[in-house]
């Protein structure tokens, strides 16, 4: 891990913005990182702690995987994430497939229903008993306009080594009715949450650079200040490293004139191949 963590810091300490990581191999529980204690806007990886927030309350009999959603108008406008700001106003989708869109195409207008009905001092509550320290959830839509140097408390935050910590309790959750109930779920909704990610639409991140076809369950984000990935690598058909990296104070234009958001998500892809090759 040592001569992995000289790598990592070889690819990232160059860059003109800061990366920040935890990561975790599956089969020696061995951890290591550099800030993922950090306090860090969470953008859209929040939305892992939601899904499990409201699987939950599905699990309690608060939330209905099948109640009727309705796509509405007013929601739609200044919607910059997922697909159902172009659909036809009035469209009605079952609660799991909301869940599904919040997750594989970080659909903003999704989250607002899922978390409807939640209480954001709840689901940070929630956050806090199953071991998530560092995380609040703050808002149910992100705040529109923010400037790039906005302050924390304006926006949902996490830490990398929270995300790695949730991951690993959904994955141990599928098998384990302990990791489960830690969770407030059942192990066939972890399987349903495992499911969701895995079907992620966005793979410019941590499985850019591994080989096609790889297995990654993850949550993709992107705020003002940077972007981020959490998730897990599957090798060999059996999890491999558990990854969260968030990438911060990224610039518009690099000094060699490339966008700051496609050097960030580089970045983090090839933090993870780094990973990967050090499993090899």
């Amino acid at each position: 891990m040592m001569k992995l963590s000289e790598e990592i810091a070889a690819l990232c300490e160059p860059l003109p913005f800061k990366t920040y990581w935890q990561v975790k191999m599956v089969q020696t529980g061995e951890t290591h990182g550099h800030g993922e204690r950090l306090v860090l806007p969470a953008a859209s990886v929040r939305k892992t702690s939601v899904l499990m927030a409201a699987l939950r309350a599905v699990n309690e009999g608060r939330l209905d995987l099948e109640a009727p959603v309705s796509i509405k108008a007013e929601l739609q406008p200044g919607i910059v994430s997922g697909v159902c700001q172009y659909m036809t106003p009035g469209t009605i989708l079952p609660m799991r497939d909301v869940m599904l869109l919040m997750m594989i195409t970080s659909d903003n207008i999704c989250t607002h229903e899922v978390m409807k009905d939640l209480d954001l001092e709840d689901i940070t509550n929630y956050c806090h008993r199953i071991g998530m320290v560092d995380t609040v959830h703050r808002t149910k839509l992100p705040p529109v306009g923010l400037p790039a140097d906005h302050g924390l408390e304006k926006v949902t935050t996490t830490t990398a080594a929270d995300q790695v910590h949730l991951l690993d309790l959904i994955m141990r959750g599928t098998e384990d009715p302990e990791a489960a109930a830690r969770l407030m779920v059942s192990q066939e909704l972890c399987r349903m949450a495992m499911k969701f990610l895995t079907w992620q639409r966005f793979r410019n991140m941590i499985p850019a650079l591994l080989p096609l076809g790889t297995t990654v369950a993850h949550k993709t984000g992107r705020g003002q200040r940077g972007w981020m990935d959490a998730g897990i690598v599957y090798r060999d058909g059996r999890a491999a490293y558990i990854l969260s990296a968030t990438t911060d104070d990224v610039p518009e234009i690099m000094p060699d004139g490339l966008p700051g958001h496609a050097v960030a998500s580089h970045t983090i892809a090839r933090l993870s191949r780094l990973v990967w090759d050090s499993l090899a």
